[in-house]
């Protein structure tokens, strides 16, 4: 299994599309969850982030191990996450 990386945003967010631009640029496959249109998805993500923010960044490593590659726009945190 190779890294799986999903993004979890919200309608009219900045901090987002600079995220889904620099996953693009770097030729990284992705999902994006919208919480604005899948709200039941919220409690989750907050759960296992401990964020109310977005974006929000999960890697599934080859493992099934999921982990917050980055929270807000962190280009250095989520290029150290996908090089990982």
């Amino acid at each position: 299994m190779s890294k799986k990386v999903t993004v979890y945003t919200r309608n009219n967010c900045a901090y987002c599309v600079q995220v889904k631009r620099y996953l693009d640029i770097k030729k990284q496959d992705y999902d994006v969850i919208n919480l604005d249109e899948n709200p039941s998805e919220e409690a989750s993500v907050v759960a296992k982030s401990g964020a109310r923010t977005v974006p929000i960044v999960m890697i599934t490593n080859e493992k099934g191990d999921e982990l917050i590659a980055s929270i807000g726009w962190n280009p250095g945190a989520l290029s150290s996450a996908l090089a990982a």
